[in-house]
């Protein structure tokens, strides 16, 4: 199904149900609130049942027959509300697997409920903000999925400068976000973080009796953007001098809804197939699903962190805020082209640090590309010393090579490092 209907701008996530949808009878579509699945969802729907309706989850939940005689595609829109759905198509699917039946959206999985996991009947896919390529900044004109094929020309040019990545990393990757103005946009995502915390939390089962210790948790948390920092470190820095910090059950369980709510998207560290390499960290790098919301809970804008450029955050690893957040935005990127390419985003770290690459994107196949991200216009060697040692302990394992940045050309440096300006880079 590639017809789509005018107006609506095609996502990376498109190409992919394109591929899938013919062959498989459901697909559970999921991501938090405000990326645009139930957008995506509805292009090839011919019911559209928006279970957040109470009236239509009333009439699901008291005449399932009318899930077995609907026009297919059938869209159960968040689905969550009435998680006995998820098993109703589940035993339509066992009575009949033909493809392309039956798409779930959910921004939140459900708290405290039984649910057969669908192993084998529904396939989940995960929905992120928009990525740089799908903002339509600058034509891509390098391919990850060549990367991984070790057959990529390095090409192209972009005008974007800095202030323009930092513009993104503020302006949000939620597609009803971004296209405010700033006011507006700032007031929405200021509402969007207290629905977070005065509602959502609620709505997963979880009380919480102090608000401000959440949103004090959820700020260090994006202070501690694109490090691995303990979540010992991250409670201490949301509870400055306070005597009395709230018990770890309580910030787990902050993390463990934040997580289920689908708005912490982890990067996590990476374990080669083969075992050549030892002593590496497993602690995984944290990231919120957007830039934007790290941004606004820290109070910063694009004033303030083009001004405060040198400013030092929290974490075990060195690193400005703009550049954190900058990686932020790139590994919001990378996610969705990884997941396109049928790969998984990680990094890698050994244990005391003396080794790191910000991000490995791997195959099941054994492909591998390894990847820095470098906030600025030029790279040296410096840059890339990482790099080439990963490229000497897995010779030919390593399909490639690549330093992200912020300037304005592609291309191959002579030890062939792969040179690669940000909005430059796509599927």
């Amino acid at each position: 199904m590639t017809d789509l209907a005018r107006g609506y701008s095609r996502r990376l996530l498109d190409d992919e149900l394109d591929e899938l949808m013919g062959g498989l009878a459901a697909i559970s579509i999921d991501g938090p609130k405000g990326v645009g699945k139930t957008a995506t969802a509805s292009q090839r729907s011919a019911t559209i049942l928006r279970l957040d309706d109470p009236t239509i989850a009333e009439l699901v939940a008291n005449s399932p027959e009318l899930l077995e005689t609907a026009k297919r595609p059938v869209l159960l829109d968040e689905w969550q509300r009435l998680p006995q759905a998820w098993d109703m198509v589940r035993r339509l699917v066992d009575e009949d697997s033909r493809g392309g039946q039956f798409l779930l959206t959910g921004s939140a999985v459900p708290s405290g409920v039984a649910l057969h996991s669908g192993a084998g009947r529904i396939v989940s896919l995960r929905m992120r903000p928009l990525s740089l390529a799908e903002r339509g900044l600058e034509k891509p004109t390098v391919r990850l999925r060549d990367l991984l094929n070790g057959v990529a020309p390095i090409r192209g040019g972009s005008g974007l400068t800095l202030p323009d990545y930092v513009h993104e990393i503020v302006a949000s990757g939620f597609p009803g976000i971004r296209s405010l103005t700033p006011r507006a946009r700032r007031a929405q995502l200021d509402s969007y973080i207290d629905r977070i915390i005065e509602r959502e939390f609620a709505e997963q089962g979880i009380r919480v009796r102090r608000p401000e210790t959440l949103r004090g948790w959820m700020t260090a948390y994006g202070a501690a953007t694109a490090s691995t920092a303990s979540y010992a470190t991250i409670l201490d820095a949301a509870t400055p001098g306070q005597p009395d910090k709230p018990a770890k059950t309580t910030t787990i369980a902050y993390r463990d809804i934040l997580t289920q709510l689908w708005l912490l998207d982890p990067v996590h560290a990476w374990s080669p197939v083969r075992n050549d390499l030892t002593r590496l960290a497993a602690a995984p790098k944290h990231f919120l699903a957007d830039p934007a919301l790290s941004a606004r809970l820290l109070g910063v804008d694009e004033e303030k962190l083009l001004a405060g450029a040198s400013q030092q955050v929290l974490g075990p690893q060195p690193g400005t805020l703009l550049g954190r957040l900058f990686e932020a935005l790139v590994a919001l990127s990378l996610q969705s082209y990884a997941q396109a390419c049928e790969a998984t985003l990680s990094h890698f770290r050994t244990r005391n640090g003396d080794r790191e690459v910000d991000f490995i994107v791997h195959r099941g196949d054994g492909a591998t590309v390894a990847i820095e991200v470098k906030l600025a216009r030029t790279v040296d060697d410096g840059d890339v010393k990482h790099l080439l040692w990963l490229k000497r302990q897995l010779g030919e394992r390593l399909s490639d090579m690549v330093v992200i940045h912020t300037g304005s050309t592609a291309y191959r440096r002579k030890d062939g490092v792969a040179v690669v300006p940000a909005a430059l880079l796509g599927v």
